[in-house]
């Protein structure tokens, strides 16, 4: 086995891969560029950074933690496995900072995906520093397809750490108004499930193996809603105050990747019943073929639609059919 000469060899190793790279950097909130800085001896990181350094690293933990102890020996004489929860009580400023910053910048037909994935990835890593288990998806409104009303909430992208997939996107399902989210819309203000299944007149919905609880919070802008953040844990009794606190500033936040007409009145929201989430999967079998051939045919009639042209129009059809069993 190669012996590593110290951890900023270690980094400069790991950081090599582009995307591992940009992730550190997401989860640390400091730009690749200080990444390289301390691989390559030119910078050194505040020990907050470091701690974050180990969460982000976990297959990484031990070999770090022994290479850093060798250059921050004070730092390291207490346990790495667990960071306190007093650690992770508020959004870093720094981070409100990055997400206005990518705000002004990005294009508005990337804005909803470039800032969903840098707030999720950031609420992530600060509810779960130890990996414990966790989600956190957006379960969108669904643009009205009949009259003017929203019938369901469409879980359109998330994150988790295991048992979850890190990229939840494929996994996106409808949500209705027998789930925590359609009650959280319905009484616009958060909700939390202390213990599932243990909890007596706990919501029906998409509750997968391993989740213990969760909660919904409302993402609102002048009191319309665009949806709301779902947050699940493998820990039952996980979501306390200063948790749900961080949630709703996080839900806040997370207002800014939408557009101004994505967010309805309280009175066009009306949830309707949704199948749960095995039935609804049989729905998703086919759906880049359907979107493919719409595509195909509406380039044919010389009405070419994009790819998000298209995804939104089958969605539509799909939520049709599922309201309709």
């Amino acid at each position: 086995m190669e012996v590593l000469d110290s951890w900023r060899t270690l980094l400069g190793r790991i950081i090599t891969n582009p995307k591992e790279r940009q992730r550190l950097a997401n989860e640390l909130n400091i730009r690749t560029i200080t990444l390289s800085r301390w691989a390559g001896g030119s910078g050194t990181p505040r020990p907050y950074n470091l701690r974050q350094l180990l969460v982000a690293l976990p297959e990484h933990r031990q070999a770090l933690a022994e290479l850093l102890t060798e250059e921050f020996p004070e730092l390291m004489k207490e346990p790495v496995e667990e960071i306190p929860e007093s650690a992770f009580t508020e959004i870093p400023s720094e981070f409100y900072a990055r997400t206005l910053q990518t705000y002004s910048i990005e294009r508005k037909e990337q804005r909803f995906w470039t800032l969903s994935a840098l707030i999720l990835q950031q609420a992530l890593s600060q509810l779960d520093p130890n990996n414990q288990g966790m989600a956190i998806t957006i379960a969108q409104c669904m643009p009205p397809s009949q009259g003017d009303k929203v019938r369901s909430l469409h879980e359109r992208t998330g994150k988790g750490t295991p048992p979850w997939k890190a990229d939840l996107e494929q996994d996106a399902i409808f949500l209705g108004s027998e789930s925590l989210a359609g009650q959280t819309i319905a009484r616009a203000q958060l909700l939390t499930v202390e213990n599932h299944p243990g909890q007596q007149g706990v919501y029906s919905g998409h509750w997968v193996k391993g989740e213990a609880s969760a909660t919904a919070c409302p993402i609102l802008q002048e009191g319309r809603f665009a949806g709301c953040l779902v947050v699940s844990s493998t820990q039952a009794g996980y979501f306390l105050p200063f948790r749900q606190a961080l949630i709703k500033n996080y839900a806040a936040l997370m207002a800014l990747a939408f557009r101004y007409e994505d967010f309805y009145d309280f009175k066009q929201i009306e949830l309707r019943s949704i199948p749960d989430a095995t039935v609804q999967r049989n729905y998703f079998k086919n759906l880049r073929q359907r979107i493919s051939t719409l595509m195909q045919e509406s380039q044919r009639r010389g009405q070419a639609l994009t790819i998000l042209e298209a995804e939104q129009i089958i969605w539509g059809q799909v939520e049709e059919e599922l309201l309709g069993m």
